[in-house]
């Protein structure tokens, strides 16, 4: 996990920090981490839920949706309204 913790969050990929958040999750749901080593993988599982978040709404920004007109043609696209 030391090598982990070197590599800066925000280069990270969507499932590298997903894949890390995982890991650092599963450590903490098994107890088995000393207190002071918990709270240090916790604030790294805080940034990297940062990113992952941040990563999604990029996402979400560049999704488009398909328009088409009456006869099923497509006309072209626009931002897709995710609410």
């Amino acid at each position: 996990m030391a090598e982990n913790n070197q590599v800066d969050v925000k280069k990270l990929s969507f499932e590298r920090a997903m894949e890390e958040l995982e890991s650092i999750v599963k450590r903490l749901e098994d107890g088995k981490v000393p207190l002071e080593e918990s709270v240090a993988i916790y604030e790294r599982g805080e940034a990297l839920k940062r990113r992952c978040e941040e990563l999604l709404r990029q996402a979400e920004a560049r999704v488009d949706k398909i328009t088409t007109d009456a006869s099923g043609q497509v006309t072209g696209t626009e931002p897709l309204d995710v609410q």
